[in-house]
């Protein structure tokens, strides 16, 4: 079990990793993935039941599936601070031939990743799948699921949504990063989406809010709360309230940043931003 300061080091040394890996191949979204990491590192550190080794069956164990896949940044990082593979493997993000493309992949056999992610409103009915397998196979264990407020905007999702509650699929935890941002700007401008935690509870979900999705106290405390609505017959989603751009004052709270690599010197101010912890590869 790590301490708070533990994981704060950790997230520290992601966002690093996510503005070193952007800027090295000027592509990439650290918006998100910097909004996101507190969570991942709560996710993988602390939430998840995990086994040694990696297998793409994932028996006995909780799965995670990353659907706004373009935020890989964060994924990646996470996972190799977490051991699936080599820290210094991350010098390889979007390069030709690389295991870790800019939207996650498998045909490369990342270990972590478990499927193709990115084609936003799909991950839904995946994380939906995987459940109801881990009921067929008498399997405890819990799925979790990652969506952007934007991708909500897909209408695959809300058929999905439907049929997770009308299924009683209550083994699966799907989080929405509500950072209030899209690619084309403010999801209240793009497409306003009115009470999300309204419209997910009359699809017969229990829901939980954490007001600070980027203080990881309150993302244990958040998801402690959700674990334990498990089993009682409706799915879980956490409404997850973050800042795009988190830790990097000038990434913050703009779409801008969505998309967007920063160059040499925005890379220098983001890293004196966020000191060094663990080591850099």
């Amino acid at each position: 079990m790590s301490n708070i300061q533990q994981l704060e080091d950790l997230t520290t040394q992601v966002r690093r990793d996510i503005l070193r890996m952007v800027h090295k191949v000027n592509s990439g979204h650290p918006g998100g993935s910097l909004g996101c990491a507190e969570f991942f590192v709560c996710l993988y550190k602390e939430l998840m039941e995990t086994k040694e080794g990696f297998d793409m069956d994932g028996i006995g164990e909780d799965l995670f599936f990353l659907s706004n896949g373009h935020i890989s940044p964060v994924y990646y990082s996470v996972l190799a601070r977490t051991g699936y593979f080599p820290v210094e493997e991350l010098n390889t993000f979007r390069l030709i031939d690389s295991r870790l493309q800019g939207h996650p992949t498998t045909h490369e056999g990342l270990p972590g990743v478990r499927i193709a992610s990115g084609s936003l409103g799909q991950g839904m009915s995946v994380a939906i799948g995987a459940a109801e397998t881990k009921k067929l196979n008498n399997d405890n264990h819990l799925i979790y699921s990652l969506h952007g407020d934007g991708e909500l905007q897909e209408g695959q999702n809300w058929e999905a949504i439907m049929y997770a509650a009308g299924n009683k699929v209550d083994n699966l935890i799907t989080a929405i990063d509500l950072n209030g941002q899209q690619i084309d700007g403010s999801t209240d401008n793009v497409l306003p989406m009115g009470n999300i935690k309204a419209k997910f509870e009359a699809f017969g979900w229990d829901v939980v809010e954490i007001n600070e999705g980027n203080n990881i106290e309150a993302i244990l405390k958040g998801m402690a709360t959700a674990k334990s609505l498990s089993g009682n017959g409706k799915p879980i989603c956490v409404l997850l309230k973050t800042v795009m751009g988190n830790g990097v004052d000038f990434m913050m709270h703009t779409h801008a940043w969505h998309g967007k690599a920063p160059n040499d010197e925005q890379l220098a101010v983001g890293l004196a931003q966020n000191a060094e912890t663990l080591g850099d590869y």
